[in-house]
């Protein structure tokens, strides 16, 4: 266990995200959805705790919400961790909910962990980072699979089948420690406008678009403060990080300039035309590339000595107002996701099961899975490998489970087939159903003989026998 450190932790938990429709609801918050029959809230806590980081925040969007993840973590987390959830209207931006909980950071540092994240990566290693270097924010990247975009929901170990849809665009000095330039995937354009004064600083800069954002984010206290008081900011990805990063390294007079530009752009990130060098967006996923500055002979050993340099005002006759924004890149053996839609429900719950299952927590059996003892089993009914089966379920005669998660307490009756799919708990299958890659939520009920594939079911929902359902969301009106 890493030591103690002066940070506090806020955990955006989020509330009834509509991207995860039907799967959450008033009865089940997006922070309680089970991943490998654990709440999902519960992974970023664990990983707080193992680098003992005990101090923390959680933010929950609306009021019932907030009540049932308090009412969790008061049972869950008793004596572990010191905790305390603070409520927040909906629709308030990862900005907004910060905002709500800055009467209550204290400390020199704060560490910011989206609640959606399943990772094996130690906040501890990037608190220490982001103390190290003495860093204004300092931001965790992973690299994307390699079949999708950047903002794709899982990196590490086996590729995704997932078409690409964004990408962030992301600038690196040489040592691969200082955050140079970002662009988020939602705000990219035609073209990238890098800021001329970096690249000539740094001498040379790796440009990227094959990293995904985590949302994990350290920020010196003052620093975040401070950018709170400016207006028509919503997302810490989209709109701090980039103002962050592109206002490093300048003179007071150009801070000026920026500023006056960002006051008649309504806040948005525009950077000055004359101090723009313009390139494609267009950087294939799986390449990256550098540019060299032609304005400086002979660049620096670090970038880290460019701060040194700029920072002692008695060496330079402009002023300089300068910080730093690092980043820290995960290594590619290392599991990190964001459940924020249903498809990366699907994938991470099987990562789980597979490849990631060393994340749970479970022990696996010699069969490779994981079947509670009070688990009932019929006659010649099997639990293949990459299973998990939780207390309390009943399964009749002739069942198969394979590559599959079952929750608490279900009822499975006989000749029920079960493939690549989460069923959550207090269900009721009854027989000779067949479920196939999808994703059942607590206190449904399939009659007899009905088959899903590829479907996501809401709470409660009734599934009338016989019935057939393929590539569809089902839940109750």
């Amino acid at each position: 266990m890493d030591p103690p450190m002066d940070f506090q932790v806020v955990v955006l938990a989020g509330g009834t995200s509509d991207k995860l429709s039907p799967l959450v609801s008033k009865e089940l918050p997006k922070a309680l959805l089970p991943v490998a029959n654990k709440p999902l809230l519960s992974y970023p806590l664990e990983l707080l705790e193992a680098s003992n980081l005990k101090n923390i925040i959680v933010v929950v969007e609306g009021d019932e919400a907030a009540t049932q993840v308090e009412s969790w973590l008061s049972v869950a987390y008793m004596d572990r961790l010191n905790v305390e959830v603070v409520k927040t209207p909906g629709d308030v931006g990862t900005v907004g909910a910060i905002r709500a909980v800055a009467p209550f950071l204290i400390s020199t540092d704060i560490l910011i962990v989206s609640g959606d994240l399943v990772s094996d990566i130690s906040p501890g290693a990037i608190a220490a980072t982001h103390r190290r270097h003495g860093a204004a924010v300092t931001a965790l990247f992973c690299p994307a699979p390699v079949s999708g975009g950047a903002d794709s929901s899982t990196s590490g170990g086996k590729d995704k089948a997932k078409k690409p849809s964004r990408c962030n665009i992301v600038g690196l000095d040489p040592t691969r420690q200082f955050l140079l330039h970002v662009v988020s995937g939602a705000k990219v354009e035609k073209d990238i406008h890098i800021q001329k004064r970096i690249v000539r600083a740094v001498g040379q800069m790796e440009i990227r678009s094959d990293f995904m954002d985590a949302h994990v984010y350290a920020f010196k206290r003052t620093v975040l403060l401070d950018v709170l008081e400016k207006e028509n900011l919503y997302s810490i990805k989209q709109d701090v990080l980039p103002y962050l990063v592109r206002t490093q390294l300048r003179s007071e007079i150009s801070a000026k300039k920026e500023n006056s530009a960002d006051e008649s752009s309504n806040g948005a990130t525009k950077e000055l035309p004359s101090e723009d060098i313009n390139i494609n967006s267009a950087v294939p996923s799986n390449q990256n590339l550098r540019w060299l500055s032609q304005h400086r002979e002979i660049a620096p050993s670090s970038y880290q000595e460019i701060h040194i340099s700029d920072c002692d005002m008695n060496k330079s006759r402009l002023a300089k107002k300068t910080h730093k924004c690092c980043i820290y890149l995960s290594g590619k053996t290392q599991y990190c996701a964001r459940l924020n839609s249903v498809q990366a429900f699907g994938d991470i719950n099987r990562d789980m099961l597979g490849e990631a299952s060393r994340i749970t927590g479970y022990t696996f059996s010699a069969q490779n899975n994981v079947v509670h003892p009070t688990v009932v089993q019929g006659a010649k009914t099997t639990a293949g490998g990459q299973c998990i089966i939780a207390e309390g379920t009943i399964l009749g005669d002739k069942c198969s489970v394979k590559r599959s998660v079952i929750g608490r307490h279900c009822r499975i009756g006989s000749n029920v087939k079960i493939v690549n799919s989460i069923v959550m708990n207090h269900i009721t299958i009854e027989d000779n159903c067949t479920i196939q890659g999808s994703v059942i939520s607590s206190n449904v009920q399939i009659q007899e003989r009905a088959s899903l594939k590829d479907c996501q079911v809401g709470a409660g929902y009734v599934i009338t026998a016989g019935s057939e359902y393929k590539s569809e969301p089902l839940t109750k009106r």
